[in-house]
């Protein structure tokens, strides 16, 4: 198991850690009074795109592109630390086409779109020229489980009808968003009710649709994002038959398919974050004093620096370990990588709370303003406990795989046991 990087990936980590430090975060002061200004995207965003476009800095998380496709072609694993860089600042992934939740929608419709689909969604979003949502989670259903969705989608003649309501859908509220990806329970069919993993389809649902309303943008802890949490209502929204996204009923497994490489972009984005605020606190501690000497000098502050660092190398070569797996998907079976996806989801978030919580504290009132990016990288990291399924149900299907892996053991382990083997009692393994 290696994570060392390409020579290719190692040229492109610099040269786009050049290139953030020259025009990204030049900007990023910009960003944020054009957005207080009621201007998104901010005028300056496109002219940043065209600029990482030509230098070859665009589409870079999507191992299958194509070679007629614009883009550089990584692995996960090459991704990985470039997914980092660009988490630094929260809008930067937008200048290079790397935003979620565009990035695994592109993947979907790299892997499943017919060619209408991927000329007229695919393509676009390639290019940069328009963003997109996937709607799933829903107010009125514990959406922690997927396949308690409630959403409808029937065929009627020679259409699709959706009826609803979504919500919290990032990106809805971008004014270049132009589709939702929406996950409906199939309606009016008996195949695939016997199997709640197969009642459910994907639906390409072009914004502005009849019946599709934008109810409101949804500030999370108090954080209003510009592109949008959003609460959707689709009242008899209906679109042509060939919107259907895959297979009929195979709604789940493709939006499942779509979390692994997803996953590893946000928890590698939260280590930039977490390293940031590891930077900005260090800093801080050297020239803050209280009580007639620096903040450095006090041993809990320095055991929060050290904890934060250990914590975030650690979580770090976690997150390498799984976008490994996922570019060498023979090295382990199927429950053992969504094992391994889920894992990183909870470290990742709990690794952001820890390290900006400890970060505000040394930074003191300052911590809580928006003068820093500390409030918001806390507001992000609490998000993350809940966002893309709660930190009790990833933890759950870590413990399944290794139940299953007990099972499997058959009470082997009892070897192990210190006692006499005429005194011992093997443990029971209900199989």
């Amino acid at each position: 198991m290696d994570f060392e990087h390409s020579p290719r990936a190692q040229a492109l980590q610099q040269q786009l850690d050049a290139f953030m430090q020259r025009y990204v975060l030049p900007h990023n002061a910009a960003w944020y009074q054009a957005v207080q200004d009621g201007q998104y995207p901010p005028p300056f965003l496109d002219d940043l795109k065209t600029l990482a476009r030509e230098e070859g800095l665009w589409n870079l998380f999507l191992p299958g592109l194509n070679t007629h496709e614009p883009g550089s072609r990584l692995s996960n694993l090459d991704y990985a630390p470039l997914a980092e860089t660009m988490g630094r600042l929260h809008w930067a992934s937008e200048v290079f086409n790397c935003s979620a939740p565009d990035t695994g929608n592109m993947e979907l419709l790299h892997r499943f779109a017919t060619p209408l689909q991927r000329e007229r969604w695919l393509q676009p979003l390639l290019d940069g020229t328009i963003r997109s949502a996937f709607a799933m989670s829903e107010p009125d259903v514990a959406s922690s489980d997927p396949t308690n969705l409630q959403t409808t989608v029937r065929r009627d003649g020679d259409g699709l009808v959706l009826n609803g309501r979504k919500w919290f859908i990032t990106g809805a509220a971008h004014p270049a968003c132009r589709v939702l990806v929406v996950m409906a329970r199939n309606e009016g069919e008996a195949g695939g009710e016997d199997d709640p993993h197969h009642r459910h389809s994907l639906v390409l649902v072009p914004m502005g649709t009849p019946g599709l309303t934008v109810v409101r943008n949804i500030s999370v802890v108090h954080h209003h994002a510009p592109e949008g949490h959003c609460e959707i209502v689709l009242r008899q929204v209906r679109v042509p038959a060939d919107h259907l996204l895959g297979g009929w009923g195979e709604g789940f497994a493709m939006a499942q398919a779509r979390l692994g490489p997803g996953r590893v972009h946000h928890c590698m984005r939260t280590m930039g974050q977490c390293e940031l605020a590891l930077e900005l606190a260090a800093e801080r501690a050297l020239e803050r004093r209280t009580f007639g000497r620096a903040l450095s000098d006090h041993a809990n502050v320095q055991d929060w620096l050290a904890q934060s660092r250990i914590e975030i190398d650690q979580a770090r070569l976690l997150v390498l370990r799984c976008a490994w797996l996922l570019d060498h998907p023979d090295k382990a079976s199927p429950g053992a990588l969504r094992a391994q996806v889920a894992a990183i989801k909870v470290v990742a978030a709990g690794l952001q709370s820890r390290v900006v919580e400890r970060a505000m504290q040394i930074f003191g009132a300052m911590g809580l303003s928006p003068d820093t990016p500390l409030a918001q990288f806390w507001t992000w990291g609490r998000a993350l406990h809940l966002m893309d399924g709660p930190d009790e149900v990833h933890l759950r299907s870590v413990a399944r795989h290794e139940l299953a892996q007990a099972r499997e053991r058959g009470g082997a382990s009892a070897a192990y046991f210190t006692t006499p083997e005429q005194m011992r009692t093997p443990p029971h393994i209900d199989a």
